[in-house]
């Protein structure tokens, strides 16, 4: 909501004239001071008294933002209605109407609100230029909502053309590419550089745009720097968690800890914690829930504390007076995150954990929960946090609700007789180099399909027409209605192989579809989104099932589409493992965790805490953001330090880097052993 014409607050002197600007002082006040109500009666008796002043329509613009924000959009809106009537030039009013057909859930019409801003605006100045790429921001946004990606995508598009260094919209315009497999996603034009594009994607778009993990490190730096900024506050002192006697006090931080993924990874965790060991407390930041696994949440932590109105600086306040000792990131760089409640420092410990495959490359996350596959010690440059170690590293629910009736073939639009191949990851994660891959193990096993998670139908028509291009049948791709989710996990055993994606692989499906017996084939990358479906598929018992190169994951896709006997095989082998193997081992995970948490704190109380290294990270960005990913894959670059190297020597050549003890070391050792 845009904010209220603001003054300073200072309250009219009795007696005086009770102006525009009084009123708003006075109003300011009493909202400051939580007398909500009376700011309210204060500007509705304001506008009764003084119905021809010329600032009418500023004051019920003020007045309309007090009712939002108490829930009342049929009087706020009213409001905003007599105000555009006063004065039609006035902006703001148009932007914060949209918003308020949006609460109600009139998309359409907030959206035609916010458009119709922009066809007013035809003279060009700072002012205008801003009230319109806000107004298509908005549309944008609510777009996104509601899955009409092309259509954000030209909005989207629309704005850069007017203000290209917006890097928010930049993100978004991306990320809307990635969903639709519009490929290649960075395309630029007359105004908007490809390197403009590449410096405001986000660290999770990243993820799956490039396996790359210098590039993600520099990147997430870059993000945090650019878009978390500075903290509202900074916690330098913590004398009760120092003081705290007994089971640590652990505080998770998430807005996933409802009906979600990550959600249902974690949903045995707090339950299972040992409280001789540790106590819980779980601050959650997401959307408004209050669904069955929401609660649970709320009944197995021992303190459960809603942080989603809380601002940043109160809720870190919030989080150092309960003495939490260390605090658990379950978010990273994800939707509904609060990463600058982190920089604000509300703990001695800080862990990036789950939420986000990648490293965060903070100042201030010490460490990283990760396993020996995911973060090999080799792979440790690649991160800013200190690398500890479970068995694996992803929790998992054995108590998931799964439908008591398991769908035919037949009625999910799949062949009776033939392999089916599925991938139930979202359409963000497929790139033009994975979708190659499967469409060749398609075209090497005759009959078979492949099975993919519905997007839109602008999405189906692109993938197939791009199947079609290849030599594959349209209809040999098969798109899955999205479900409920017991029901969408009683159809996981209708398929024969699961075909996992890179650079961004499956997480909580691979785990869902190895719950079901449905093997899983991955291709490792370096990258720690492109790692995890290969700790799982370890963990799970089946290590053959991770290749190595894109090469092998062709033949072997192709090989165990034709030997279904091969394929039941393996299905058995992971139901038999399932009550024993590393992957559903929850209790035991957590044990681990416990282990972990200890030595961190141990790590603070000796004065060992790790300290994030950040050397030269502007500089791996400058030149990571050079690059054309979807022109190479880097996962296939065998000599990987070598190739970025070469690139470093050239910046190195105009601007001298200082050694660090990353990519630079790596060079020294090179020149050591030549």
């Amino acid at each position: 909501m845009t904010d209220t014409l603001a003054a300073a607050s200072v309250v009219p002197v009795p007696g005086a004239a009770f102006g525009v600007m009084d009123l708003i002082r006075a109003a300011e006040t009493l909202k400051q001071t939580g007398q909500h109500r009376a700011a309210e009666s204060l500007y509705a008796g304001w506008i009764q008294d003084n119905p021809d002043d010329t600032l009418l329509y500023a004051v019920l613009f003020n007045y309309s933002v007090l009712l939002t924000e108490s829930g009342n959009l049929v009087q706020a809106g009213e409001c905003l209605r007599r105000a555009i009537s006063l004065n039609p030039d006035f902006m703001p009013a148009y932007i914060n109407f949209g918003r308020i057909h949006e609460r109600s859930g009139a998309i359409g019409d907030a959206v035609g609100q916010w458009l119709a801003v922009t066809e007013k605006l035809g003279v060009i100045t700072g002012t205008n230029v801003s009230y319109k790429t806000t107004a298509l921001n908005q549309a944008a946004r609510a777009l996104e909502a509601v899955n009409q990606d092309a259509a954000a995508e030209d909005v989207l598009r629309q704005s850069l053309d007017i203000d290209p260094h917006q890097r928010e919209v930049a993100q978004h315009y991306v990320a809307a590419r990635q969903r639709q497999c519009e490929w290649p996603v960075i395309v630029p034009w007359e105004r908007v550089g490809r390197e403009t594009l590449a410096r405001g994607m986000s660290p999770l778009s990243a993820a799956a745009y490039t396996d790359d993990p210098i590039f993600h490190l520099a990147g997430a730096w870059h993000y945090n720097k650019t878009d978390v900024g500075m903290p509202p506050v900074v916690i330098e002192d913590w004398p009760r968690a120092r003081a705290a006697e007994g089971p640590l006090r652990i505080g998770y931080v998430s807005s996933d800890l409802r009906e979600h993924a990550v959600g249902h990874l974690m949903a045995e965790v707090f339950g299972l914690h040992d409280r001789s060991r540790v106590e819980v407390f779980a601050y959650y930041c997401g959307v408004p829930a209050a669904d069955p696994l929401h609660e649970h949440y709320k009944a197995t932590a021992d303190q459960f504390v809603s942080i989603s109105q809380m601002d940043d600086a109160s809720a870190a306040r919030r989080i150092a007076d309960d003495g939490i000792q260390i605090l658990v990131d379950v978010n990273g760089y994800t939707r509904d995150a609060r990463t600058r409640l982190f920089a604000a420092r509300p703990a001695p410990v800080i862990v990036n954990w789950l939420g986000y495959p990648g490293t965060m490359a903070s100042p201030y996350h010490h460490y990283i929960v990760a396993d020996d596959f995911v973060i090999p010690e080799s792979h440790e440059l690649y991160y800013t946090e200190k690398v500890l170690r479970l068995p694996c590293y992803q929790p998992n629910n054995r108590k998931r609700v799964i439908a008591e009736k398991t769908p035919t073939r037949a009625e999910m639009g799949l062949p009776g007789d033939g392999t089916v191949f599925c991938s139930f990851n979202g359409t963000h994660k497929l790139t033009r180099f994975t979708f190659d891959r499967w469409l060749a193990i398609l075209g090497g096993v005759p009959g078979s399909v492949l099975w993919l998670l519905s997007g839109s139908e602008a999405v189906h028509e692109r993938l197939r027409s791009y199947a079609k291009s290849r030599g594959i049948a349209p209809e040999r791709l098969v798109f899955a209605a999205k479900m409920a989710n017991p029901e969408h996990m009683a159809r996981y055993p209708l398929a024969d192989l699961f075909l996992d994606s890179t650079p961004y692989g499956a997480h909580t499906t691979a785990s869902d579809a190895l719950w079901m017996g449905v093997p899983v084939l991955t291709c490792a990358g370096r990258s720690f989104a492109s790692r995890v479906c290969g700790s799982l598929i370890r963990a799970a018992g089946v290590p053959e099932l991770v290749c190595e190169s894109a090469e092998s994951f062709v033949a072997q896709g192709i090989a165990l589409g034709r030997d279904r006997a091969r394929l039941a095989a393996l299905r058995e082998r992971i139901l038999a493992g399932r009550d024993t193997c590393t992957l559903f081992d929850t209790p035991g995970l957590v044990r681990g965790l416990e282990d972990l948490y200890g030595r961190m704190w141990n790590d603070y109380r000796n004065g060992a805490l790790p300290r994030p290294d950040l050397l030269n990270l502007d500089a791996y960005f400058e030149v990571g953001v050079g690059v054309d990913h979807e022109e190479t894959e880097v996962q296939t670059i065998a000599d990987y330090h070598g190739w970025w190297l070469d690139k470093l020597a050239r910046r190195d050549a105009v601007r001298p880097l200082p050694d660090d003890a990353r990519l630079m070391a790596v060079r020294a050792s090179r020149r050591g052993a030549g």
